[in-house]
C-alpha cells in the first residue's frame, strides 16, 4: 500500500513539471495568414520556463517580445528554447525562405526550435508564437504541436501616410507603428501633404526641435517594431533644378539621417510646371543615389513617387515621361504607383503595363482606405480588388489610409494578409477576422457597423465599394413590393430586426470598451448610425400604415421620420465640418437610399405630388475628362463642386463650370484655381450652352468672386483660350443663385 502511495505522489510530481499532451481539438489562427501552416490538434501544456539555447544574440526589442511571450529562465529543468539560422538544405526547394523576415517555428513536447534569417525574421517567428500561445490561470502556457514555415511574398509592406488633410497625432502614430510590428508590416513611409517641412513651404529647412524630437520618437518606436521608417519629401512645388536645391534636399537627408532615418523617398506628385520634367528628376535622384544612398551601407534604397503616378495620367506615347524614368533612373529605385486610375484597384495586367516602362516592377501606392475625397464617409469595407497573383510584379506595396488613424487599422489588417501571402488571401475572411481582432468584446455590433459603411459615395475618381450586402436583396424586395402597393411583411421583419440593431450598435460597442481610441474616432458617424437605424425602423413602419390604409397613423410616423432626417441633417451640418467634404453620412450606398425614397413616395401618397420638391441633379459643366464625374453639391442656394486635390489638366478650349437647372438668376461665381497662369483663362456665361458671351471681369488672381453676371445666365464656365494645355488646382468653384 505504501508502494502505491509512493508511486502515486512521484507520478503527480511529473505531471506538474513535464509538458501534459490534450486531445482538444483547436483552431490555430495566425495573422497573417503563413505560407505553411502544420500544427496538430494535439496540443501540450507545461509550467516549465524556456531556456535559450543557439544564438545567444538576442537584440533588446526581440528579447523584450520573446519574455511577453515564454517565461525565459537558466534553470536546468527548462524547455529548450533553440534559435538556428535557416540553412541552405532547409530552404532547398523553397529559396523564398532565405528572404528577410522568413523563419521557421517548430514546436514539440520537448522544446521550441526557431530558425531564421535575420533579426526581423526572429521577430515574426515570436508575433506568431505569440498568437500560439494560451497562458492559463493556473500559470502554465498551452502550446500546438506542429511546424510553420512562413516568409513574405512583398519585399516592402505596409502604409504610406500620404493623404491630404489633417496629419496623424503623434500617439496614433505610435499606436499604428506597434500595429505593424504585430502584423509583420516592415515599412511606413511618413508623407502627410500638410507638413510644410516635408513639403513647400519648408523642404529646405530643418525642423523645429519639438517636431525634430516628435520625429526621433516615431524612428524609435519603428525600431523596436522592425518597421522601416521612410521619410519622403515633397519638393516639386517650388524647386529650381539648380545646385542650390539639390545640396538642400542632402542637407536635409543628413539632417533627417542624424535623427536615425535609413529609408527615404521623394515625391513627385500633385504638382505642376517645371517640377514636372523627367529627365531633371531623374538626375536629382540619381543625384542622391550617389552622393547620399550608396554612401550610406545601413540605408536602404531610394524611393520615388512619380507625377505620372497611374496609367490615365500617363502619356502612352513611347519614349515620354514613364519612358524616360525607367530608362535614366539608377535600377535600385523603386517607383510607386497607384493602378490604373488615382484610385483603383489593383491588376497584374495594370503592373505589367507600367512594369515594362519603367523597367522594374512598380512600388504600389495603394490609395485604400483613403477618403481624402470623400470625407465625409468612413470607408470600412473589405479589402478587395487586388490581384493574387501580382506579387511577383511589385517590389513593394503600402495603403494610403484615411486620416483618422484608428478605423483605418481594418483595411491595413487585410494589407497585412494580402502582401505578406498574396496566393491565399480571401479578402472576405481577412476582413471578418480583422473585426475580431480590432473589437473582440463585440465583434458582431463592429461587423454591422463597418458592412454599412463601406462605400464613399458618388466622387470624381469613380471608385464605389459594396455595402449592405447582405441586405440589399431584402431591401430591393421591399421597395418594389411597396411600389406596387404590396406590403411584403418578411422583409419588413427582416429590415426592422436589421434596423433595430443598427439603432443599439452604438451602445454595445461604447459598453464593450468605452475608451477605444477606434470608437472615439468614430463618435460621430455612430451617433448618426443610431439615427440610422431610428429612421429605418420607423420608415418601415409608416410604410406598413400606409398600405394598411391607416392614413392617420401614417401621418403621425411621417412627421417622426421628417424629425429624425432633420437630425441627421443637423449632425451632418454641424460634426465633421472640414473644408473639403464636410458632413458624417452613413449607411449611404443602399439603407438612406431606402428610407429617403420610402419618405418621399409615402409624402405623394398622403399628400399629392406637389409634396416633393422635383429637382434635377446639377453636375459640373466641362469638358475635361479627367474632372468630368466631379461631384456637385447643392447646399440651399449655392452650387459648389467638390474640392479635387490633384492638378487638372486644361487642355486647348477646355472649360470647367457650372450649369443650373433652376429658371433664377445667379448672384455670383466664387472660385479658387491656385497653380493658374491667368494669361490663358477666360470666364465665360451663356443662356442656353451654345451662344457664349464673356464676363466683365478681368482675372488677375487665383481666387476671388465675379459679381457682375448677366441675369439669363445658366452656365457658366472658366476656359482655356489658348492653344496649349495648360494646369491649376481645383480648390473651389461655386455659384451662388
Amino acid at each position: 500500500m505504501k508502494r502505491k502511495l509512493l508511486l502515486s505522489s512521484i507520478w503527480v510530481t511529473c505531471t506538474l513539471l513535464l509538458p501534459a499532451c490534450t486531445n482538444e481539438n483547436k483552431s490555430f489562427k495566425v495573422y497573417p495568414q503563413p505560407q505553411v501552416q502544420q500544427l496538430e490538434a494535439t496540443t501540450f501544456t507545461t509550467k516549465l520556463p524556456f531556456q535559450l539555447k543557439g544564438k545567444q544574440t538576442v537584440d533588446a526589442d526581440v528579447m523584450r517580445l520573446l519574455t511577453e511571450t515564454l517565461p525565459i529562465s537558466t534553470e536546468d529543468k527548462a524547455l529548450p528554447l533553440t534559435i538556428a539560422p535557416i540553412t541552405s538544405e532547409q530552404a532547398k526547394g523553397t529559396p523564398e525562405l532565405l528572404r528577410s523576415g522568413a523563419y521557421q517555428l517548430h514546436i514539440s513536447k520537448k522544446g521550441i526550435d526557431i530558425y531564421t534569417v535575420d533579426d526581423r525574421s526572429l521577430f515574426y517567428a515570436l508575433q506568431t508564437l505569440k498568437q500560439l500561445v494560451e497562458k492559463n490561470d493556473n500559470q502554465s502556457l498551452t502550446l500546438p504541436i506542429g511546424t510553420i514555415k512562413d516568409y513574405p511574398e512583398v519585399a516592402y509592406r505596409g502604409t504610406v501616410e500620404g493623404f491630404y488633410g489633417t496629419p496623424w497625432a503623434h500617439d496614433d502614430r505610435l499606436r499604428q507603428l506597434q500595429f505593424y510590428g504585430n502584423l509583420k508590416l516592415n515599412t511606413y513611409i511618413y508623407g502627410p501633404k500638410d507638413d510644410p517641412y516635408h513639403s513647400s513651404p519648408h523642404w529646405r529647412d530643418a525642423y523645429p526641435a519639438a517636431d525634430a524630437n516628435r520625429l526621433k520618437e516615431l524612428i524609435e518606436a519603428a525600431n523596436r517594431n522592425k518597421v522601416d521608417f521612410v521619410w519622403a519629401i515633397h519638393p516639386g512645388k517650388d524647386i529650381q533644378w539648380n545646385k542650390s536645391d539639390s545640396v538642400a534636399l542632402l542637407n536635409k537627408f543628413d539632417a533627417m539621417y542624424q535623427l536615425g532615418v535609413r529609408s527615404f523617398a521623394v515625391f513627385f506628385d500633385d504638382i505642376s510646371g517645371i517640377g514636372t520634367d523627367p529627365m531633371k528628376q531623374a538626375s536629382l535622384l540619381n543625384y542622391i543615389h550617389t552622393d547620399f544612398i550608396a554612401q550610406k551601407p545601413d540605408v536602404k534604397p531610394l524611393i520615388m513617387c512619380p507625377t505620372e503616378y497611374n496609367k490615365s495620367w500617363s502619356n502612352p506615347k513611347p519614349n515620354t515621361y514613364l519612358d524616360i524614368l525607367g530608362k535614366e533612373l539608377h535600377p535600385s529605385i523603386h517607383i510607386m504607383w497607384t493602378g490604373n486610375r488615382v484610385v483603383d484597384d489593383i491588376t497584374l495586367e495594370g503592373l505589367a503595363w507600367v512594369n515594362k516602362r519603367i523597367q522594374r516592377p512598380a512600388f504600389v501606392w495603394w490609395n485604400f482606405p483613403v477618403s481624402d475625397y470623400v470625407r465625409d464617409h468612413l470607408l470600412m469595407g473589405a479589402s478587395y480588388g487586388l490581384d493574387t497573383a501580382a506579387a511577383h510584379a511589385m517590389s513593394g506595396f503600402v495603403s494610403n489610409p484615411m486620416e483618422r488613424a484608428e478605423p483605418s487599422k481594418v483595411a491595413i489588417f487585410s494589407v497585412a494578409d494580402y502582401a505578406w501571402n498574396t496566393d491565399q488571401y480571401n479578402p472576405d475572411q481577412s476582413w471578418k477576422d480583422a473585426m475580431t481582432e480590432l473589437m473582440p468584446g463585440a465583434s458582431d455590433a463592429f461587423f454591422r457597423f463597418c458592412t454599412h459603411n463601406s462605400d464613399p459615395g458618388p466622387n470624381g475618381h469613380l471608385y464605389r465599394r459594396v455595402e449592405s450586402v447582405a441586405l440589399k436583396p431584402t431591401v430591393t424586395a421591399f421597395i418594389d413590393g411597396y411600389k406596387t402597393g404590396t406590403f411584403n411583411e418578411n422583409a419588413a421583419q427582416v429590415l426592422l430586426a436589421e434596423f433595430k440593431n443598427i439603432e443599439q450598435t452604438e451602445q454595445i460597442l461604447l459598453k464593450s470598451d468605452p475608451d477605444n481610441f477606434l470608437l472615439l474616432s468614430i463618435s460621430d458617424w455612430l451617433k448618426q448610425f443610431t439615427n440610422l437605424g431610428k429612421a429605418g425602423q420607423v420608415a418601415i413602419q409608416m410604410s406598413k400604415a400606409q398600405q394598411s390604409k391607416q392614413a392617420d397613423e401614417a401621418k403621425k410616423l411621417h412627421i417622426t421620420l421628417k424629425g429624425i432626417l432633420q437630425e441627421m441633417e443637423h449632425l451632418d451640418a454641424t460634426c465633421n465640418q472640414n473644408p473639403y467634404q464636410p458632413g458624417v453620412k452613413t449607411g449611404s450606398l443602399v439603407l438612406m437610399p431606402m428610407i429617403q425614397q420610402l419618405y418621399a413616395e409615402t409624402a405623394v401618397q398622403l399628400y399629392g405630388a406637389d409634396a416633393v420638391l422635383s429637382t434635377q441633379a446639377n453636375k459640373l459643366y466641362t469638358n475635361i475628362a479627367q474632372i468630368a464625374f466631379q461631384p456637385v453639391k447643392q447646399y440651399n442656394n449655392k452650387l459648389s463642386c467638390v474640392r479635387l486635390l490633384e492638378v487638372i489638366k486644361v487642355p486647348a478650349n477646355g472649360y470647367l463650370g457650372h450649369h443650373w437647372s433652376k429658371d433664377i438668376a445667379a448672384k455670383s461665381i466664387e472660385f479658387n484655381l491656385p497653380q493658374a497662369s491667368w494669361a490663358w483663362a477666360v470666364v465665360e456665361w451663356s443662356a442656353d450652352g451654345e451662344t457664349w458671351s464673356e464676363v466683365a471681369h478681368q482675372l488677375t488672381e487665383v481666387k476671388g468672386i465675379i459679381s457682375s453676371i448677366d441675369p439669363t445666365a445658366r452656365y457658366i464656365r472658366i476656359r482655356n483660350k489658348s492653344d496649349k494645355e495648360q494646369m491649376c488646382k481645383l480648390v473651389s468653384l461655386a455659384v451662388t443663385l
